[in-house]
């Protein structure tokens, strides 16, 4: 499969527990295989606590060396919601497109996407994106930045030209 290694954390406290199962892994080791065609190489499931969801966002990226790393979870409005601030205090650069993009997309299917906090950044050459939890928005939000993911990744990493088709814009 693909060049890019790909790392995920869900963020919830049910899923890390055992309590219920993760239902958005799948879905999201299907968008990265028909975008990237790569599939996920590590996985977590990570509490809400902000201390451990730094700790491991910052072993997949700096240690574990991952390319893209997805943390879908906990990017809405209650208490133990905290990804959106613990991206931000990982990264280096933000990326507000990506996830203005996502919001975007989310709207025309429900107003509450509104409500979502997700950011998305690089560390290094390594791209992070916070994705929802819920898995119909995971799909929302993955497809509305899939055909960017790759380009991104290019330019990050000085591993070739990004796709140069920008409709005459000069971007």
């Amino acid at each position: 499969m693909g060049k890019w290694k790909v790392g995920v954390i869900s963020a919830s406290d049910s899923i890390a527990r055992g309590d219920r199962a993760d239902d958005r892994i799948s879905i999201i080791r299907n968008l990265t295989r028909d975008w990237l065609d790569v599939d996920v190489a590590v996985y977590r499931a990570v509490t809400d606590d902000m201390e451990d969801l730094q700790e491991h966002m910052i072993e997949l990226v700096d240690r574990e060396k991952c390319d893209l790393l997805i943390v879908t979870g906990g990017t809405g409005l209650s208490p133990r919601d905290v990804t959106p601030e613990v991206t931000e205090w990982v990264i280096d650069r933000p990326v507000p497109g990506l996830a203005e993009e996502m919001r975007r997309a989310g709207l025309q299917q429900s107003r509450r996407a509104m409500l979502t906090r997700a950011v998305a950044g690089t560390r290094g050459n390594s791209l992070i994106i916070n994705l929802p939890g819920n898995p119909k928005g995971v799909e929302i939000c993955f497809n509305a930045i899939g055909d960017m993911l790759a380009d991104a990744l290019h330019i990050l990493q000085g591993t070739g030209e990004a796709n140069e088709d920008w409709g005459g814009l000069g971007w």
